[in-house]
């Protein structure tokens, strides 16, 4: 994955928040996007905790957004009546 993947994540409106996915098997969680910092060749991903991790961007496998593709509408049924 490349930068430019998670910068239109970030900047997606209504932001919706969703799992970076690592090669190592890993899930950093981003639940809002100022916890994010994305540099030229580096991601500072900031945990609940105030834990932080660098992250090398060819490491991301893919950004997880509750359990389903972020371009995928989820399918409701109406109710009638």
């Amino acid at each position: 994955m490349d930068l430019e993947g998670v910068r239109e994540a970030l900047l997606k409106r209504p932001f919706e928040p969703f799992k970076i996915r690592l090669a190592d098997g890993r899930s950093l969680g981003v639940r809002h996007p100022e916890m994010v910092a994305v540099g030229k060749r580096r991601i500072i991903v900031v945990e609940p905790n105030d834990s932080w991790s660098v992250i090398e961007p060819l490491l991301i496998v893919s950004l997880d957004y509750n359990g389903e593709h972020p371009g995928k509408k989820s399918r409701r049924k109406k109710s009638s009546g």
